[in-house]
């Protein structure tokens, strides 16, 4: 995403620590041509994809998974780091698993070393809904009583899209990632999907890898959250009207309290921040119930946004 800030450091990390063969591919996500060049020449063993039209998370992975040819696929977000062989940790895994182990994920820390996440629980769309309300928090660690597998390896029911190894095969039979979200929750609905193939999820405790989300906050949240948004009830409510509509309900009425609130700030502080804030939920709101996909909703709050320029600055989270 033209951060070269966030991909020299994470590939010089994979360059000096993964031991075992590999392949290296970066999507080139809007990046400006100066950058572009001093990238590939310094990188010269990294595979360059330019990718200079709007796309998502899914999107943009599937243009570089279509060329993979290893027996597995480690994805990796750019603002990442590693300090040990992240990637042959999480491959070795998977001769002490079961035959139906499809993914193996690493924990996940925060910038200041304290945990993001080390599995991800089943997550429903009754807890979705109480997100919104600040009713329900995520746990950071699903293996606590829990009995490890191997060594320190749990079954889990979902990973995070920043960091985790994939068989390639079964990876390539579930379609890669599923373009319907552009930015979320592609991570959660690609481990369901491998979970109702009879797949299982499993994460290492012992490996880590730092995960820099939220270190640089978008300007672009009110084009980001409505698709976000967008996406997980397309993901939450699938298969049943009833179910979508009511969702719809619940998050439109949870985000309308947030667009009030934030709105009474912003006549108390008109500053760019809280701006911000209130067009994100302003915009939240609109695509509820709106008939466009995630990522028409984020094009069009994209154009809408000021100050975007030609959106080089993009960033996921």
């Amino acid at each position: 995403m033209n951060r070269l800030d966030n991909l020299y450091p994470c590939l010089e990390g994979i360059r000096k620590h993964t031991c075992v063969s590999y392949e290296t591919f970066v999507v080139a996500y809007l990046f400006e041509a100066e950058n572009l060049a001093r990238a590939k020449a310094d990188f010269p063993w990294v595979n360059f994809i330019e990718s200079d039209c709007l796309r998502g998370f899914s999107e943009n992975n599937n243009l570089a998974l279509g060329h993979v040819r290893g027996e597995y696929c480690f994805i990796l977000n750019d603002d990442t780091l590693i300090d040990t062989d992240v990637a042959g940790r999480l491959v070795g895994d998977f001769s002490l698993l079961p035959d139906n182990a499809a993914i193996v994920s690493p924990r996940l820390l925060n910038a200041d070393g304290s945990l993001q996440l080390c599995g991800r629980p089943e997550y429903p769309a009754r807890n979705y809904l109480l997100q919104q309300w600040h009713l329900y928090s995520e746990p950071k660690d699903d293996t606590l009583g829990k009995t490890p597998v191997a060594g320190q390896v749990y079954e889990t029911s979902n990973i995070s899209g920043a960091a985790f190894v994939i068989r390639t095969d079964i990876f390539r039979s579930l379609g890669f990632f599923d373009e319907r979200y552009f930015f979320t929750p592609e991570d959660i609905a690609l481990s369901t999907l491998a979970r109702s193939r009879g797949y299982r999820v499993y994460v290492d405790a012992s490996v880590a890898v730092v995960h820099k989300w939220k270190t640089t906050a978008s300007s672009l949240s009110p084009a980001v959250r409505p698709s976000a948004v967008k996406g997980s009830l397309v993901f939450f409510g699938a298969g049943s009207r009833t179910k979508l509509l009511l969702l719809s309900l619940g998050v439109y009425a949870a985000e309308s309290a947030k667009r009030f609130k934030a709105w009474l700030r912003y006549l108390a502080d008109p500053s760019e921040e809280n701006r911000i804030r209130h067009r994100t939920f302003r915009n939240i709101c609109r695509s509820v119930f709106s008939r466009r996909s995630p990522k028409e909703s984020f094009i069009r709050y994209y154009y809408e946004t000021e100050g975007t320029g030609d959106g080089r600055h993009l960033q996921r989270g």
